[in-house]
């Protein structure tokens, strides 16, 4: 593979413009840099979560920031890159988890142990970026998989937060019933 970046700094951007991957320049607070920055917060939040990781719980979200850095690559060029088959991957894994975990009887409380909490701060940075991909996409047809993607992935994001809090799962409890 030939060097992708042979300068980390270009000076290009100095003055509030970036350049996608199209070779199209827009302003840095265009809603389609917006959510180019917002795919990465939440895979750089994965990534933080990874750390806690190993085994098949490592690979699953691995495979998650592969598919985010896909999302950015169609976003940036136009093009589809993600198929369905992703997303039914991750329904997949969401019934294999739920399989193994109590019915909820009330809501949960973000937080449990480190990489609960990691987890379900993930979840919330997700549907930040879902809601960035929803407004974008009414100006901009974006691939409908990856609409789907991010909206299964903040589910499983939520039920993974579960299976790694175990017991550690703190419940709401409403004013009405203390």
């Amino acid at each position: 593979m030939a060097n992708r970046l042979t300068r980390i700094y270009t000076r290009t951007g100095d003055k509030g413009e970036t350049g996608t991957a199209s070779g199209a320049r827009l302003p840095k607070d265009d809603p389609l840099m917006q959510l180019q920055g917002e795919l990465d917060e939440l895979n750089c939040q994965l990534g933080v979560l990874a750390v806690n990781l190993t085994g098949d719980n490592l690979a699953v979200i691995r495979n998650i920031q592969h598919a985010l850095f896909d999302i950015g690559g169609e976003i940036s060029l136009g093009q589809p890159i993600l198929k369905q088959k992703q997303v039914d991957a991750l329904e997949h894994r969401i019934d294999a988890f739920n399989t193994t975990l109590q019915p909820l009887k009330e809501f949960i409380l973000p937080g449990g142990n480190e990489a609960g909490a990691l987890c379900h701060l993930a979840r919330a940075v997700c549907r930040r970026t879902e809601r960035s991909m929803v407004a974008l996409n009414r100006n901009t047809s974006l691939n409908p998989v990856s609409l789907a993607y991010v909206n299964r992935l903040s589910d499983l994001l939520f039920v993974f937060a579960r299976i790694l809090n175990d017991s550690d799962e703190i419940y709401w409890k409403s004013e009405k019933n203390k």
